[in-house]
């Protein structure tokens, strides 16, 4: 079934020795390398799309929905540490909702993409990691991005270090992806050039370091977020809804996310989050 999931002709992915497999993925390894982020562009066939829009619109209803204010590290209390005008005590609206992974059907078109063997595959051949794993949080490993007329999902940086995305409804106004390559590094936060890009609002387009992107549905999006701070723009209130189906993929199986922000995205957590939390093992020293 893999040809009705994706575009085999353009993206011959169940083809590894091919001349074209090997161009895309060195294009898209390229681009990560460069600046953080590779698009591969009608990835997904407009079928699948299809069904995907289908399948998010009959699971709308279990969204956990959350409006609040919070720095790019997710947190929403005024820290003493810092100045006033400082990125960890800017702190500016999320508006949006995410349908939680327990609510898809096992059979449907999001679960086959997601846990598809050479779409998984593909991923790690671009990222250039020796094995890769579907991300084992019952909530947080499949999910959809949902932004209604109005809402925004504002800046922050993400827990792990990449992000696997496929774009299923644009909105008609507003809604753009933007992004700051390599913002941040394990050693420093960059908090000048984080500070800049926060105080810009709307205009963040104008400024040169801002990469805004037009995605596509269909287009899948490969994205090293855990260093390049990224937000989705407001999507206008005339506008119709922005969806996009997140698969989160890890390095080493049966990983769990973490708890505060678990909580944060879903309204919720399992007992394996509190278990995991228990056991883990940070790898930075960032803020988060």
């Amino acid at each position: 079934m893999l040809n009705q999931l994706v575009d085999l002709v353009a993206h011959p992915i169940d083809d590894r020795r091919s001349g074209r497999y090997r161009a895309i993925v060195e294009q898209v390894r390229n681009d990560l390398r460069s600046v953080g982020c590779a698009v591969i562009r009608d990835f997904v066939t407009p079928a699948t799309v299809d069904a995907l829009s289908k399948e998010i619109m009959a699971r709308k209803h279990t969204t956990h929905y959350s409006t609040q204010l919070m720095n790019p590290y997710f947190h929403t209390a005024v820290s003493p540490d810092f100045p006033s005008h400082h990125p960890v005590n800017t702190f500016i609206e999320r508006s949006s909702g995410f349908i939680p992974g327990d609510s898809w059907d096992p059979d449907g078109a999001m679960e086959e993409l997601f846990r598809c063997r050479e779409v998984i595959g593909f991923v790690r051949d671009c990222l250039e990691v020796p094995e890769l794993h579907c991300y084992a949080d019952p909530l947080a490993g499949l999910t959809a991005n949902i932004l209604d007329p109005g809402q925004q999902f504002t800046w922050h940086f993400d827990t792990n270090d990449f992000a696997v995305t496929v774009l299923v409804d644009k909105a008609d106004s507003g809604g753009a992806f933007q992004y700051v390559p390599a913002i941040r590094s394990g050693a420093d936060e960059g908090f000048k050039a984080m500070q800049r890009v926060l105080d810009s609002g709307e205009h963040a387009r104008e400024l040169p370091e801002v990469h805004t992107l037009d995605l596509q549905p269909g287009d899948l999006q490969i994205f090293r977020g855990r260093y390049s701070l990224h937000r989705v723009e407001r999507v206008r209130a005339d506008s119709r809804p922005r969806h996009a189906a997140i698969f989160a993929y890890t390095e080493q199986p049966g990983v769990i996310g973490r708890l505060e922000r678990t909580q944060q995205l879903f309204g919720r957590v399992l007992q394996a989050h509190v278990d995991a939390e228990e056991r883990r093992v940070r790898s930075d020293s960032l803020l988060d």
